[in-house]
């Protein structure tokens, strides 16, 4: 059964100036154990997502499940089998020592000592909380902020673990910590992870599959290789030669960009729905003795933002 199911998800929000549709009929589907990015400009209904997702809007049409749950009249039960983090808001208490939250937040869950006290224990081992667990929330440094408010989303092993911008103003040293222990946490309970995010480096880093949304509307389900067969983009194979080499012939969907270094390097840019890889590799490799080889893959941000200027239907969507 999938962890969450979305229907002709649809949300209208109504203004004196008239009705904002802020999600337009959402087709939806992850599977427990994905880890799912969830992109989309500012404005294109990805917090809305997550608020019918967790129960806290009712949908204007269509339907939602997650955990198997209708999230608003099963708010109550769903809220233990989720997790939220959400990057601007805290659910940490803003005067008290940060380990009070946990153990407030253990009784709110009705989770006994002998459950959460252990993984507490793990958590704050994992994330290095030890240092300032008796410091009041309001005295932390945004990195150890966030990385409490996610111990706080985990201490009762959700299945879900939907995440809103968790990296947003975090250092590099920071964010890699966070994703780091991302990983190993779903590599170890299998918890499902749910990534809204402006930063591509926590798609990159955690997620298996992108879903682009663009003004409420599914613009882009699919993997990176999905999103690069799409959009267009063309991948690009350098290959070092060991004497140089005048001419040279190449399969369809593949293009001679460069002759470089007096002819010891070449540059071949090539269409990954035309041709592989390995293809391009062994026309070069017949012609001509290789020193090394160097494959560099499009810009993910290059390939997102084409999603954008690409017209909306069917054809946009990586997955059928």
């Amino acid at each position: 059964m999938a962890i969450i199911e979305a229907r002709g998800l649809t949300r209208d929000y109504r203004r004196r100036d008239g009705v904002l549709r802020a999600l337009d009929a959402l087709d939806l589907s992850v599977e427990p154990g994905e880890s799912i990015g969830y992109l989309g400009a500012n404005g294109s209904g990805k917090s809305t997502t997550i608020k019918l997702l967790c129960g806290i809007l009712t949908p204007t049409s269509g339907r939602v499940r997650t955990c198997g749950l209708d999230p608003v009249p099963r708010r109550r039960a769903l809220a233990r089998r989720i997790g939220v983090v959400f990057g601007q808001r805290s659910v940490l208490w803003w005067d008290l020592p940060l380990a009070d939250s946990f153990a407030i937040l253990a009784a709110m869950h009705r989770l006994p000592d002998r459950v959460w006290r252990p993984r507490l224990a793990e958590l704050v081992g994992q994330l290095s909380l030890d240092d300032f667990l008796a410091q009041p929330v309001r005295e932390l440094s945004l990195g150890q902020r966030m990385r409490g408010e996610v111990a706080a989303a985990l201490l009762h092993a959700p299945e879900l673990l939907v995440l809103d911008e968790p990296t947003i103003g975090l250092d590099v040293l920071s964010k890699n910590a966070l994703r780091e222990f991302l990983q190993a946490e779903r590599a170890e309970r299998g918890t499902t992870l749910f990534l809204t995010t402006h930063d591509l480096g926590d798609v990159q880093r955690l997620c298996d599959r992108m879903v682009i949304i663009d003004h409420g509307a599914l613009a882009f389900d699919g993997t990176a290789g999905d999103l690069a067969r799409v959009t267009g983009a063309e991948r690009v194979l350098v290959a070092d030669l060991t004497e140089p080499l005048d001419a040279l012939t190449l399969p369809d969907g593949a293009r001679l960009d460069a002759v470089e270094a007096g002819g010891h390097r070449v540059r071949i840019s090539f269409r990954p729905g035309a041709v592989s890889a390995a293809e391009l590799f062994a026309a070069v490799a017949g012609q001509a003795r290789v020193d090394d080889l160097t494959l560099t893959e499009p810009a993910i941000e290059d390939l997102v933002a084409r999603i954008y200027t690409r017209p909306r239907g069917p054809g946009a969507r990586g997955r059928g």
